[in-house]
């Protein structure tokens, strides 16, 4: 049976009425399994009203807009071996595993020790199962409570962590959003971390986008600009956080969201034309924005582009003040 995948976006106005529009999918969706979820909460105490599930289940605090309090990212999957563990799902198909991880955080004492723990843990689950974060590792995402604060030591634990991996501009990084959001847990977390591996004969072309976008280490970062991946005759392409930048690392159009929303969308465009796909290719999509009063005129210039490919648009600040807003996708062939 040929592998068939499925992005959804949901929202409610509250836990109840989103999990209702779960349920109801899923009774349609006969013959998919659950691989990810992540909630997009409004508080840490919507967390108490959701059920517990397995595996990879993430729960951030980011609070979704224009009129929700909550929505869920839910990816499916029908024709694959789908398993799960503590807070990690296992799907296999066609001779490839797939390892999505969820979730990871930690109660150290700051950003920087918690960075290395959350890299650390990832790095030893993927082990387990005969994988390396520098080998097999497609996508992170880290999210950084109080981002203009913590963003900084984040990033220095990162390129230290890899730097051990041998994860260098020589070499590659991770496609991956550093962007804002609450851990849900109350263990004093301030960052958390979901991660997306693929193990098996998979091939790897990172994207980048010379005419429009730089090598992130030239402004000392540590991630890819975006990652295409080949195997058992199948292409995702993974675009990371992309804001209103240009070539030589600057913010474009500060001040005006709308001139930066269309840039962003004509950088993600430049990378997916790098990967050979666009548009019709992307399966969902998620969109930070700084301020909220800023949401109609990006949400304007948002349904106009995606049309109907899933999204959401979330209250989460960019790593950098000047940016209004960042966006994300998944394109599948």
């Amino acid at each position: 049976m040929p592998v068939t995948e499925k992005h959804h976006i949901l929202s409610g106005s509250d836990a109840g009425e989103l999990l209702s529009c779960k349920t109801s999918l899923l009774k349609r969706m006969r013959g998919f399994d659950v691989v990810f979820q992540r909630y997009f909460l409004s508080t840490r105490e919507q967390m108490s009203e959701l059920p517990d599930e397995e595996g990879a289940v993430s729960y951030i605090v980011q609070p979704p807009l224009g009129g929700q309090t909550v929505a869920l990212w839910l990816y499916l999957v029908k024709g694959a071996d789908v398993s799960y563990g503590n807070g990690v799902t296992y799907l296999k198909a066609d001779g490839m595993e797939h390892i999505w991880i969820s979730s990871l955080n930690s109660g150290a004492e700051d950003a920087h020790s918690q960075t290395l723990s959350v890299f650390e843990e990832c790095s030893s689950i993927l082990e387990r199962k005969g994988c390396s974060l520098a080998d097999d590792c497609v996508r992170t995402w880290v999210f950084v409570d109080d981002i203009d604060r913590n963003y900084a030591d984040m990033v220095d634990a990162r390129r230290e962590y890899f730097d051990r991996c041998g994860l260098t501009p020589e070499t590659h990084y991770i496609a991956s959003t550093g962007i804002c959001g609450c851990p849900a847990v109350k263990n004093g977390a301030v960052i958390q971390m979901d991660a997306y591996a693929i193990k098996g004969d998979v091939k790897h072309r990172y994207l980048y986008a010379p005419t429009h976008l730089n090598p992130t280490y030239e402004y000392g970062v540590t991630f890819e600009r975006g990652v295409r991946v080949d195997y058992s005759g199948r292409r995702h392409v993974l675009i990371s956080g992309t804001a209103s930048i240009d070539n030589g690392g600057n913010v474009l159009y500060p001040g005006d969201v709308s001139r930066q929303t269309l840039r962003m969308l004509e950088n993600v465009e430049v990378l997916l034309a790098e990967a050979e796909s666009g548009w019709d290719e992307v399966r969902m999509s998620i969109v930070y924005i700084r301020n909220a009063e800023d949401y109609e005129k990006v949400a304007e210039i948002i349904r106009e582009r995606l049309g109907n490919i899933p999204y959401v648009i979330t209250l989460a600040p960019v790593c950098r003040p000047q940016w209004l807003v960042e966006m994300e996708c998944i394109g599948i062939e």
